[in-house]
């Protein structure tokens, strides 16, 4: 089980993100800063450069993340809750956090960047290690 709370904190990073921009298109609307038919197909007179930074961010928690997802429900399906992968999941949503953190706040594209690949590479070693616990795994041992 211990396997599954990274996800569930990735999830409530995303979910928060999500309320957070739903807040601000909606507020952004209400001031006339951006016409709601804007929303109808994306075209035309964009969002504020403060409510387009988050609607990006959210892509992005939409991208990368969904291969934390997936690898996470396959360690789980295998009964693979090792120390060194829940180590490593929470490395990376603690790096997903920092970026957020750094993306939705001072937007330094350099560091933004930098902990973006330190993610990516926490991401591969999850990848790695899960591979590698299936591979050592009796074929017999796996759920069917």
């Amino acid at each position: 089980m211990e396997i599954l709370w990274p996800a569930f904190a990735l999830f409530t990073l995303t979910a928060i993100v999500v309320f957070r921009l739903g807040f601000m298109r909606w507020r952004a609307v209400g001031r006339r800063e951006v016409d709601p038919r804007f929303y109808k197909i994306y075209r035309g007179d964009g969002e504020p450069a403060e409510v387009a930074v988050v609607s990006r961010h959210l892509v992005n928690l939409y991208e990368a993340p969904t291969l934390f997802y997936a690898a996470t429900a396959i360690a789980f399906a295998a009964g693979l809750n090792g120390t060194g992968l829940v180590v490593i999941g929470w490395a990376y949503v603690g790096l997903r956090l920092l970026h957020s953190f750094i993306h939705l706040g001072s937007n330094d594209v350099l560091w933004r960047f930098r902990v973006f690949a330190l993610s990516w590479l926490a991401l591969l070693a999850f990848w790695v290690v899960l591979a590698a616990g299936l591979i050592a795994r009796p074929a017999s041992s796996l759920p069917v």
